[in-house]
């Protein structure tokens, strides 16, 4: 399978590009805006470096949040024109998801080789006092699914026992937690979505009929003003 992956959701951009079975090409460059004018070079570069033409390519994957709105449909519309040039479906994957496989394959290859605990909390400052959370225990299962919560509220979805947190909301999350609470550990406060993995977890992943679609957890920040709207075109 030849496959490309791209992530825009939070606060880098990052592409992969290889066929299955073999080490991917990749891209990644840390940025908090200028996805979109990043993206396509960036692309066109990993190709390149994989030796893989766009009529090559069997999948294409893309996160599809929560993230910044604006990074979300970045990628998402990227992946969409893609699929239609090419004729290729389009896996998407929640940001969250790669996030925790991103954690674990780091641990794997920097770690200092301490068991990984059962369970992960991905947490990502969604700012507000809120996080943008989901919890994976046993067998990579994600339970419950992505949410927002407010700090107090995210500490409570901790289970008993060892746990680690990681991303940019864990330092948040753990100030919340309570002061006797034990075998919790934070890590890499850094985490970003890896296209690398990405493109590993859709390598295997169901393709759905259903259209890839951002998944926004809140409303926007940015509205129309009263009697500003444009009327949408049907």
């Amino acid at each position: 399978m030849n496959i490309i992956a791209l992530d825009t959701c939070f606060g880098a951009c990052s592409v992969a590009a290889g066929r299955r079975g073999e080490d991917f090409a990749c891209e990644f460059e840390l940025r908090q805006t200028g996805h979109a004018e990043a993206l396509v070079p960036m692309i066109e570069r990993v190709m390149t470096r994989a030796q893989l033409a766009f009529s090559d390519l069997d999948r294409i994957a893309v996160t599809t949040g929560p993230g910044s709105f604006t990074g979300m449909r970045i990628g998402i519309a990227a992946a969409r024109a893609l699929s239609l040039t090419t004729g290729v479906p389009v896996a998407g994957i929640p940001t969250l998801d790669v996030m925790a496989e991103t954690a674990r394959h780091r641990h794997a290859l920097n770690g200092d080789g301490t068991a990984w605990p059962e369970h992960m909390l991905v947490a990502v400052d969604a700012r507000k006092d809120q996080v943008y959370v989901q919890l994976f225990g046993p067998n990579q299962a994600a339970t419950p699914s992505a949410q927002v919560l407010s700090l107090p509220d995210a500490a409570r979805l901790l289970p008993e026992g060892q746990v680690v947190m990681v991303g940019s909301g864990a330092h948040l999350v753990a100030a919340h937690l309570n002061v006797n609470r034990s075998g919790v550990q934070t890590l890499y406060p850094d985490l970003q979505p890896s296209a690398g993995c990405l493109a590993l977890m859709a390598c295997e992943a169901h393709l759905s009929e259903i259209r890839v679609r951002p998944l926004y957890l809140r409303p926007p920040d940015a509205k129309p003003q009263d009697g500003k709207s444009i009327p949408r075109l049907s």
